[in-house]
Order: C-alpha cells, then structure tokens, then sequence
C-alpha cells in the first residue's frame, strides 16, 4: 500500500483552513498512487492553541470527521488524521482513521501525556493497542511520546500490527527520535512505522519536520525534510513477511524472564 506522510502545521486555531489543506494534499496523494495519507499529531485544530482545545475539541463522529470522510471518499484513500476528541466533559489527544468508503475504522486516544501543556489539557487514553484492517494490513494507532516507550511499540508486534502510523509534533531538541529511535522500533519490532510530524514554529514550540516511514529492516523508505512536504513510500506485505521470517526477535523472547519489568 502506497502511504503518503502530510508534513504540516496548518493553520493553527483554523479548522476551516486545515480541512482544505488535508484536501489538498489528499488529492496529490491520491494522484501519486497512495491508498492511505497520515496527518500529524493534532492536525485538524494546531497544537499550540492553548485554553482553546477544549473550544475546538469535537467528538470522533463530529462535523470534522464528517469533512474528513468526505475527503477520504472523495479521492479514494484512508485518511489518519490527529485532533482534539470530546467525549462528554473529558477531552483527549486523538488520532482517527477512516477509510476511503468514509468509514470510521478506529479512534485511539494518546496514553502517554508529553509535558505540562497536554497534561493541563487533556486525559490520557487507557487502550495501549488499537488497530484497524485496511488494504490486507493490520494498521495500528498511536501518538508521539508513546512510540517512545518500547513496551507500547512491543504491544503492538505482539498484537500483529504490520503498520503503525504515528502522527506527531515532535519538537526541538528531540529530532533524534525521528532520525534514529523510530527505524530501530520498526526493526526490533518487525512492522513498518509511519512517524508523521509538525513543522516550523508555534507558539513556544519549535517543530522539526523529518517525518519517517521505516521499514522491518530499519531502513527509512521515505523521509522529508524540515519544512512543509508531503512524501510517500510503499508498505510491501511481502517484504514484511521475509524480513519477519529472517529477524527472530519476536521467535526468540523469553516472556517468563520479564515478568519484574511490569
């Protein structure tokens, strides 16, 4: 599956505005082939955007998802997109995907909270692993600071997750996460990882672009620079299940030795 990797901030504060920059860019996807297109972590409002979260915040089946499948549909590819989900009074740090009919296949609420600005702002999600089939694939979901943590990347090998698309705003002086500590997850747990991010500056933020899509081998198939960009690399089911056979990582643990760890 051909998967397309938007590097944006958009307009931050301007829903409007990022609606039609997905759009845009949905459509330059589609035209280069791509079945799925990944947006960054909190795409659909800006990240910097203060006490307004909980004003932008919208529930998973709201308006904007309604705009989004109709984007999906419209050009005829899966689209992951990060926002601000209400669910009554609770707020949280959401990616959904949709699938090119404009079907809601999965929401997953980030676990793993970064800094003072989403803890004041937002609840952490409870469900490490949540995951989607699309196009032969079992997708999995995830935001920013939880692709740090190896116990969650490991859940989702464990789980069968083939890709893992984690939309991010990964600032500075952090870029090393892109650069090195993303192809090694994909490698130790034998899936591809889709690490999509923000870029330039926002508020008191500084993000670093160098979205990544890396292979099971640990080799980035595609990587952008440090501004606006939209790049796009194959996912290979085939070369997946050769590099899975090759690496005996998963084969090889010893779980019964671990139990002290959790």
């Amino acid at each position: 599956m051909h998967t397309a990797l938007l590097q944006s901030s958009g307009r931050p504060g301007d829903v409007a505005h990022n609606l039609r920059v997905l759009d845009d860019a949905a459509r330059a996807a589609a035209a280069n082939g791509a079945g799925l297109l990944a947006a960054p972590e909190m795409f659909l409002t800006g990240y910097a955007i203060g006490d307004d979260v909980p004003k932008l915040a919208e529930p998973a089946d709201g308006d904007s998802a309604a705009a989004i499948a109709a984007i999906a549909t419209r050009h005829g590819l899966a689209v992951a997109y990060g926002y601000p989900e209400r669910d009554g009074e609770t707020v949280y740090n959401s990616v959904q995907l949709i699938s090119a009919d404009g079907t809601r296949l999965a929401n997953y609420r980030k676990t793993h909270l970064f800094g003072c600005f989403e803890r004041d702002h937002f609840t952490p999600g409870d469900q490490p692993v949540v995951q989607a089939e699309l196009a032969g694939l079992r997708v999995g979901l995830m935001i920013c600071y939880d692709v740090e943590f190896p116990e969650n990347v490991r859940a989702h090998a464990l789980a069968g997750t083939d890709l893992l698309l984690v939309p991010t705003a990964q600032m500075h002086p952090f870029q090393f996460v892109a650069e090195s500590l993303v192809p090694v997850r994909a490698f130790e747990n034998q899936m591809y990882v889709a690490y999509v991010n923000r870029t330039g500056p926002e508020g008191e933020f500084e993000f670093v672009g160098l979205s990544t899509l890396a292979g099971p081998d640990g080799v980035a198939r595609a990587r952008a620079g440090r501004g606006e960009e939209l790049v796009s690399a194959d996912v290979d089911p085939a070369f997946l299940a050769a590099s899975r056979e090759n690496n005996p990582y998963l084969r090889d643990r010893r779980p019964g030795l671990y139990a002290s760890l959790v």
